[in-house]
């Protein structure tokens, strides 16, 4: 189950990470537009936090991002399902077979996995941002250093007296 990449499967759109219902069905071993009738059939189990429809910016940008084809060559005909990481456990209850239960622990797993990947990344990105700040304000006190010592070493100069004789108008 891990060989079929999963984690490509997952997409982040409107700030949630989700699964189309191409790929579903792909994995599920169905065809999409039976995937989509069992989940109309079932719509009660699906609130807006589960699955939502893609808006045609979103199904455009995710077109060129996997390199499906144009409407009317063969490309999706509406636009695609996505369903949330509770949507995709909705569909269990759905799609009853063994198949279904052995894709669906597999999907949960990757799901939590990345959870815990981005949780990980998080930190490390907070103890980057808090060394950032630090060597931003190393650099000012050795920038300011240096501007000490650059006056220090340049000593100001005198006036010249002009040497020789001066001779009166």
């Amino acid at each position: 189950m891990e060989a079929w990449g999963i984690e490509k499967r997952i997409f982040i759109i409107r700030g949630v990470k989700v699964m189309l219902d191409r790929d579903l069905a792909i994995l599920y071993g169905v065809k999409t537009k039976e995937l989509n009738k069992a989940v109309k059939r079932n719509s009660k189990r699906f609130p807006a936090d589960f699955i939502f429809r893609l808006t045609v910016g979103e199904s455009s940008a995710l077109r060129f991002q996997i390199g499906t084809s144009k409407i009317g060559r063969g490309g999706d005909r509406y636009a695609p399902t996505a369903f949330t990481e509770h949507g995709v456990a909705m569909l269990s209850g759905i799609l009853n077979s063994d198949r279904a239960i052995s894709v669906n622990i597999v999907i949960m797993r990757t799901f939590t996995k990345l959870r815990e990947w981005a949780v990980g990344h998080k930190e490390l990105g907070e103890k980057l941002t808090e060394l950032e700040s630090k060597v931003q304000s190393h650099d000012k006190d050795i920038r300011e250093l240096f501007q000490g010592l650059h006056e220090m070493a340049s000593e100001p100069e005198a006036p010249r007296r002009r040497i020789g004789f001066k001779s009166e108008p």
